[in-house]
């Protein structure tokens, strides 16, 4: 059985300026001490799909084999999500549909896999996906962020999952249409921000560590992919009792997988070579 509880929240598309800089709640935690932040960095290419998959398998794109957004289909590694299950956790996860098909089974049947509560039979026990379909850049159909927080908090409270990932595009596709040094992305980083706040405090008195990070940064013209600091950059605030190394430590993203089992007290698989990059969970 897992030792520890956790939630990975990821906000898409956040470079490490704009966390630093926009999320007041998040910065005013630091410094108050209930969280620590670093700088992690993507691995390369710096897409989307691509760091999915590495977050979770904790290998690099050219293993895991998802070399873009097209390349969307079941990942036959050891994950997050399969290693706490096999451990007899219990998981959950509101995110886009790519995630899905990733980690549970492919391809996405709408019908079928946006939601459903499979303990015995998945890797993902819980999941609430959406498919962001009719996607461009006039109109983002994202699902409001309010909502996917409160959506984890309910497979917290109702089914008791150990691990819980939320993953939300809202400010990567703000990213997309407005860049990132305009009054739109300030003011939608502000937004995301306050929305969040309220759960941080919830989560944490039922006893889960969270994690709030990203999965690529973006460029000021909006874009990433590639290699720069403003593609691959972003920042991770742990709030838990682990320790971590020293705040100028630049993080690799290929640790966060092999790191949050560590804390689940999960046994890491070999695949995952990273060191983690906080204390083992007693």
């Amino acid at each position: 059985m897992t030792t520890g509880k956790l939630l990975l929240i990821i906000l898409d598309g956040v470079p490490y300026a704009n966390w630093r800089r926009l999320f007041g709640n998040l910065e005013g935690w630091v410094a108050s001490g209930e969280a620590q932040v670093w700088k992690m960095r993507a691995v390369l290419p710096s897409t989307s799909a691509c760091c999915y998959a590495s977050i979770h398998t904790g290998v690099s794109p050219q293993v895991h084999g998802i070399t873009g957004n097209d390349t969307i289909r079941r990942i036959d590694l050891p994950d997050i999500f399969s290693e706490t299950s096999k451990a007899g956790g219990r998981t959950g996860a509101v995110a886009h549909s790519f995630w899905s098909e990733f980690f549970n089974r492919a391809p996405f049947d709408p019908v079928r896999d946006l939601e459903y509560d499979e303990p015995q039979a998945s890797p993902i026990s819980h999941g609430r996906f959406h498919t962001m379909a009719g996607y461009n850049l006039i109109n983002q159909m994202t699902p409001s962020d309010a909502d996917l927080f409160a959506t984890l908090t309910m497979l917290c409270e109702r089914h008791g999952i150990d691990y819980g990932m939320l993953h939300t595009c809202t400010l990567d596709s703000m990213g997309h249409r407005f860049g990132h040094d305009c009054t739109e992305m300030d003011h939608a980083c502000y937004a995301m921000d306050a929305m969040l706040a309220p759960f941080i405090p919830r989560w944490r008195a039922a006893g889960y560590e969270v994690i709030v990070t990203a999965d690529h940064g973006q460029s000021i013209r909006g874009h990433h992919g590639g290699a720069g600091a403003d593609q691959q950059d972003f920042a991770l605030y742990y709030f838990g009792a682990g320790k971590g190394p020293k705040p100028d430590v630049l993080l690799d993203q290929l640790a966060l997988a092999p790191t949050i089992l560590s804390r689940l007290g999960v046994k890491v698989p070999t695949s995952m070579k990273a060191q983690p990059f906080l204390s083992v969970k007693a």
